[in-house]
């Protein structure tokens, strides 16, 4: 978990960008009109929509973005068609990596993301390859500033989380997938500042990779997540913080 946990914040710290900013607005537009297609425009009747708008929140997304995002998906301002797809494969030294993407255009996908394993010494693999070594869970990322951890263990218990974990300068609340929308909620009434939280894939085992092969894995990671297409990565490198700063 530590090492899952050490990327995620690294990547918040990257999300600070100007380019970085955009990307990640880009993605959260399509995750909001895959929400929208799923369960309509009305997040008080759409959990998934709900839980989108907080992410888009979190990340600083403008609320004119969001309700533009929303107003596209549901045909207002045109038609949008994303479809969902993951891929699975090996990077470097047999690192574990999974991609999820919203795509209008799956070809075009495909060979994005085949390009880049093949570029970085991985493999693309077929479905189900790599997926038996995660987990599915939620994951609510909390500043830990001025909050106790027992505290926040007994709000986030009886908000329905499985556990609390402690990183530095966050906890990380763990649910359920199906138990996550509701401690989101839960803990963002609450006035809880949370820096991100989605469903994750956490791995169930981690390998540490030499620092040759960590610099392939992070330079597949980087050639993914820059792709407007891939809205989430995950792999199994315990990667050292230095390396996954550069």
């Amino acid at each position: 978990m530590s090492g899952h946990s050490k990327w995620a914040n690294i990547k918040n710290k990257k999300a600070k960008g100007d380019a970085q900013r955009s990307n990640t607005f880009t993605k959260i537009g399509r995750e909001i009109a895959i929400a929208v297609k799923q369960g309509g425009s009305n997040p008080d009747s759409n959990s998934r929509l709900r839980d989108v708008i907080a992410k888009a929140k979190a990340a600083n997304m403008p609320n004119d973005n969001i309700k533009r995002s929303i107003q596209k998906a549901s045909g207002e301002l045109g038609n949008v068609n994303y479809e969902e797809v993951t891929y699975e494969g090996y990077g470097a030294g047999g690192v574990a990596v999974i991609v999820e993407c919203l795509t209008d255009n799956k070809t075009r996908t495909v060979g994005d993301v085949r390009h880049y394993f093949d570029k970085c010494g991985g493999q693309l693999g077929n479905n189900g390859c790599v997926s038996f070594m995660f987990n599915k869970q939620g994951v609510i990322v909390i500043d830990s500033q001025g909050l106790e951890e027992d505290d926040l263990m007994m709000m986030a218990l009886e908000a329905g989380a499985d556990d609390v974990i402690t990183e530095e300068g966050v906890y990380e609340v763990i649910t359920t997938p199906a138990g996550y929308s509701q401690t989101r909620e839960a803990l963002e009434n609450a006035g809880l500042n949370i820096i991100s939280s989605g469903v994750e894939l956490i791995p169930q085992n981690t390998v540490t990779p030499d620092d040759e092969t960590a610099k392939k894995v992070i330079r597949l990671i980087d050639m993914l997540e820059d792709n407007d297409d891939v809205q989430n990565v995950y792999h199994n490198a315990n990667l050292p913080e230095e390396e996954e700063e550069e």
